[in-house]
């Protein structure tokens, strides 16, 4: 066959269109691309008040929001920069030396604010956030019902870490203790060198470390407020004068008032309140002073030692607690037993005895 006849019989054979050909793919003509454009075109101009709208509501939220939130942070730091200034002016005084303690008030002071910018902090941005969801027409109330769920949930877990910190708060807030002062906590007993939301730090008597959470803390007694009262009972004998007793005391407690220091750690005079007990054999006398808090058991033992002083300088017997029956040597057996002679038997009984230790008879061989 011919090329001729073979290129017109390719040309009266059907060729195949583009929609029958199975990897066949649609290319999108300049038209569709024009009539997409346009409609987005048409969408952001129908739409772009409402955006701006929304950005420029959410771009206000957020800098009321830090405008606040610094306005209210430097509020309180001012709060607490007056509160210094203050115990800073009284500290000059002669009061504030007994009462006031820098470190204490400066403890304070520091965790109120933390706690007060922490809980402006938290409500102010959380409210800005809420608002913003909002903002974005966000239905809130399966969130704010999720976040009390968790929120009750995470509390229930974690309810001894809540209890402590919210205990602390209130210790700070109300000045249960602070550092340097002599606190019974019930769990332990000691000097406080450091307050904090959560744990409170004691020093023992011997040194030792306490370290005790606030929740766990049900009662406190506060040895450093006020003042203390030192107490002192001396027992003499029944028989002892109390008249010059009583002037013996008044005589110690007037030299003693008038001495440093003990005139500063004394905050009212020396009184000797009377008889406390009377036995049969001694009478208790009691002697009490108000004192400069912590100072009590220092005044105590300052006054032991002059009345013991005074009262031997003045003859006065002081005794111990219940005096102790006076006890006889058991009687010597040999007592009663004359010495043994020379010339005595030295196998009698007079000589076995008396003799420091029984010596055995000899036996005496039969004949």
């Amino acid at each position: 066959m011919s090329l001729p006849a073979v290129l017109l019989a390719a040309d009266a054979s059907p060729s195949p269109t583009p929609s029958e050909s199975p990897t066949a793919v649609t290319v999108p003509s300049l038209q569709d691309a024009q009539e997409s454009a346009t409609n987005a075109a048409s969408w952001v101009e129908q739409n772009w008040s409402t955006w701006l709208a929304i950005g420029l509501r959410v771009l206000l939220i957020l800098v009321i929001a830090v405008v606040l939130r610094v306005v209210v942070q430097r509020a309180i730091t001012k709060l607490i920069d007056r509160m210094n200034r203050t115990v800073s002016s009284v500290d000059g005084t002669a009061l504030g030396g007994l009462l006031v303690n820098n470190e204490r008030r400066r403890q304070r002071s520091q965790a109120i604010g933390s706690v007060l910018r922490s809980v402006a902090s938290f409500v102010i941005l959380g409210t800005a956030a809420l608002m913003v969801l909002g903002t974005f027409e966000i239905n809130l109330a399966p969130l704010l019902a999720s976040a009390g769920v968790a929120g009750v949930a995470i509390g229930f877990g974690a309810r001894n870490l809540v209890t402590d910190f919210l205990s602390g708060v209130f210790m700070i807030l109300e000045d249960q203790y602070g550092v340097g002062d002599q606190i019974d906590a019930g769990v332990a007993t000691g000097e406080v060198i450091e307050v904090g939301l959560r744990v409170t730090k004691l020093r023992g008597a011997n040194g030792e470390i306490w370290y005790v959470r606030n929740g766990e803390v049900k009662r406190i007694g506060n040895l450093s407020q006020g003042w203390a009262t030192a107490g002192v009972d001396v027992t003499v004998k029944a028989s002892e004068d109390l008249d010059l007793v009583k002037a013996t005391l008044d005589e110690v407690a007037e030299k003693m008032s008038k001495e440093e220091p003990w005139n500063e750690l004394l905050w009212s005079p020396i009184e000797v309140l009377g008889l406390d007990s009377v036995l049969l054999d001694s009478m208790v006398v009691r002697v009490s002073a108000k004192t400069m808090p912590g100072k009590a058991l220092v005044v105590e033992r300052e006054l032991r030692w002059r009345v013991k002083r005074a009262f031997d300088a003045a003859d006065i017997r002081i005794v111990g607690g219940a005096t102790a029956p006076a006890t006889e040597d058991p009687a010597d057996p040999t007592a009663s037993v004359a010495a043994p002679s020379v010339f005595s038997n030295a196998d009698s009984p007079q000589v076995a005895a008396a003799a420091p230790l029984a010596q055995p008879r000899p036996v005496t061989p039969a004949k």
